[in-house]
């Protein structure tokens, strides 16, 4: 009896501050209004989110949400970092990893709030739109643990059109033939398309296809998620985009790259080359430094740690395993830190398609 009257508490717990949350997905959220609820909510997982309890026990209560302890990305492979228990989660994303890797797990009593942020951020970050999708990953039906796969999935049918063709199998080969025919398809029929998937798999549709170039009608953009983590394959961006702009003759200012992680819930988004990584009022980016703690200054380096009022079932306050340098407004991503285990979306994808 106890076990179900937490779980009830915990739910209605947790809809009365996700219906908060919700009402603050939107451009003018102010920074008083965004700390308060940041600090609400972490109370709220440190009540309900016991591994996370127990981490924050040796520190001190936070005053300002860039107090809150930033749980680092890997302990999502040896706890869980859920405030639900089993029996209350409907759907958990998985890390992608090897054959025998642990993967770090994210467990969703649903994804109203993840959905919703993850189309309210891109309305506000890109305000792009299509007729139809060529996905470069496999459909969220083949990949059920994958948030890219959702994530893209959920993008295809409320942003773009619906799907026109998944290019990517369930065994997560690409089928570059595929994607030409959906292509050709969608511009005899006056269509532009959201092209949308990892660096590695637009790199393996252009190698796949040799000298053909794909003509796409305006309006048209494509999406690439990054990845080359572990991989083998280290494309400078420049090469990526001009490659990318001579097989669908896009400009690089159609060409936007997301970060994001299966541990988040929002999306961070920059246009082209040389832009910083901005996000939505609702997910905060700090970049510190290793050794003292602290926050770097503008134009310097360290580690970025992430605050996503969307992850409201786990824990907010991620830290990250890479570098970036700190922006006005933003972030320039550097990497991977090299201290760290390889891993992303991209890795496992990468291994498969070049079967």
């Amino acid at each position: 009896m106890a076990g179900e009257k937490d779980g009830v508490n915990v739910i209605a717990a947790y809809r009365q501050l996700e219906a908060r949350i919700l009402a603050a997905l939107r451009a003018d959220l102010r920074e008083e209004e965004f700390g308060a609820l940041a600090l609400e909510a972490h109370v709220f997982q440190k009540r309900w989110n016991t591994p996370y309890a127990n981490f924050c026990a040796t520190r001190p209560a936070a005053a300002h949400w860039r107090e809150i302890p930033a749980v680092p990305q890997n302990i999502f492979k040896s706890a869980r970092l859920s405030v639900a228990p089993p029996d209350l989660v409907t759907r958990t994303f998985r890390t992608s990893g090897t054959t025998g890797e642990t993967r770090g797990e994210h467990h969703f009593i649903d994804t109203q709030l993840y959905d919703a942020a993850m189309l309210r951020g891109w309305d506000l970050l890109t305000a792009r739109r299509a007729d139809a999708t060529i996905l470069l990953v496999p459909a969220d039906t083949d990949a059920p643990h994958s948030s890219l796969a959702h994530m893209l999935g959920v993008l295809a049918r409320e942003r773009s059109g619906g799907m026109a063709c998944a290019a990517v199998g369930a065994d997560g080969r690409l089928d570059g033939e595929r994607a030409r025919a959906a292509l050709a398809e969608a511009f005899s029929r006056r269509q532009s398309v959201a092209l949308l998937g990892t660096a590695l798999a637009f790199l393996h549709l252009s190698e796949q296809l040799g000298e053909a170039r794909l003509a796409v009608r305006p309006g048209s953009f494509a999406l690439e998620t990054g990845g080359y983590k572990g991989s083998g394959r280290d494309v400078p961006k420049t090469e990526l985009y001009a490659g990318m702009s001579a097989l669908f003759g896009l400009p690089p200012g159609d060409i936007f790259n997301e970060y994001g992680m299966t541990e988040l819930s929002s999306q961070f988004y920059t246009r082209g080359l040389g832009g910083a990584h901005e996000g939505p009022p609702w997910l905060r980016a700090a970049v510190f430094d290793p050794e003292t703690g602290g926050e770097v200054a503008v134009g310097e380096t360290g580690v970025l740690r992430i605050f996503d009022l969307a992850n409201l079932g786990s824990v907010l306050a991620v830290e990250t395993q890479d570098l970036a340098v700190r922006r006005e407004g933003g972030f320039e991503l550097l990497g991977r830190d090299p201290a760290a285990l390889p891993r992303g979306c991209s890795r496992a994808a990468d291994e498969r398609m070049r079967a």
